[in-house]
């Protein structure tokens, strides 16, 4: 029983292959459409979307032509074909204005470049693509079922750019710590990002690293520069625990308080 279940599946599995070949090669649009319609439902998006590929231009135009377009853009979503995806996508809104399936394509375009939105350390180009095109989406359907997922999309990648911004001020911050001077672009960098995002989850760890570089670039400034750096370095400690008074940094921001104090106390002791 089990070796002609095998055969069965085997020659089911022939005669599939042999059938999408047969149709893929004629030129009879219909059959290329019914066989598209079948695999698609079926979920073989592979095999109905080179099936698509070749029929999608002959039904421009046509009373079908909308819900092959769809689909069309769909197949390359589902096998994970995102640039093609987002562009077909824009394709079909841009054609099909009134369609019923309006909401979805304008949101699934928008999620194929958010598949495309890579790791924060590397060029967020289709990261910016993907936040305009999910903002548009939420602004102009805010009422549709698509809404909280578009939302949670653009609040991650919009953590993904903050988190790319906080850490080129850490690094500067990094370097910092062997070339002094660096230490200035550093705070710049670390105080836009605080001005920027004043939501932003990585706000706590921003007014930590304030204090770190104001606090060494202080304690190695120029005697001219100092006792102003130190205050500096001081107000950065009490906005971080004004804000965070529990703050996961505590200890060290603790210790580096303890050094600007006692640097300020020489400036005390002098009068």
């Amino acid at each position: 029983m089990r070796s002609v279940f095998l055969l069965l599946l085997i020659a089911c599995v022939f005669s599939s292959c042999n059938e999408y070949q047969k149709v893929l090669k004629n030129e009879d649009v219909k059959a290329k459409y019914d066989l598209a319609q079948k695999y698609y439902e079926e979920g073989d998006f592979k095999r109905a979307k080179r099936l698509y590929e070749q029929i999608a231009p002959r039904y421009v135009g046509k009373p079908q032509g909308e819900r092959v377009m769809f689909f069309f853009a769909n197949t390359y979503f589902k096998t994970r074909d995102y640039y093609l995806s987002g562009y077909q996508f824009e394709r079909f809104v841009k054609s099909y204005p009134r369609s019923d399936k309006i909401q979805e394509a304008t949101f699934l375009g928008a999620k194929s470049y958010y598949e495309l939105s890579p790791e924060f350390s590397l060029d967020q180009t289709d990261t910016d693509k993907a936040l305009v095109k999910l903002q548009s989406f939420i602004n102009t359907y805010p009422e549709s079922e698509f809404f909280d997922e578009a939302n949670a999309m653009a609040k991650e990648l919009n953590a993904k750019k903050e988190k790319k911004q906080l850490e080129i001020a850490k690094q500067f911050n990094k370097l910092g710590q062997f070339n002094y001077p660096i230490l200035v672009s550093a705070i710049t960098a670390l105080d836009n990002f605080i001005s920027d995002n004043p939501g932003s989850v990585y706000r706590e760890e921003a007014l930590y690293y304030r204090i770190e570089a104001t606090a060494n670039l202080a304690i190695n400034s120029v005697e001219s520069k100092r006792k102003e750096r130190l205050e500096d370095a001081q107000a950065s400690y009490n906005n971080l625990l004004r804000y965070f008074p529990d703050t996961k940094f505590k200890k060290k921001a603790d210790n580096l308080s303890s050094r600007i104090q006692k640097e300020l106390g020489e400036y005390s002791n002098s009068k």
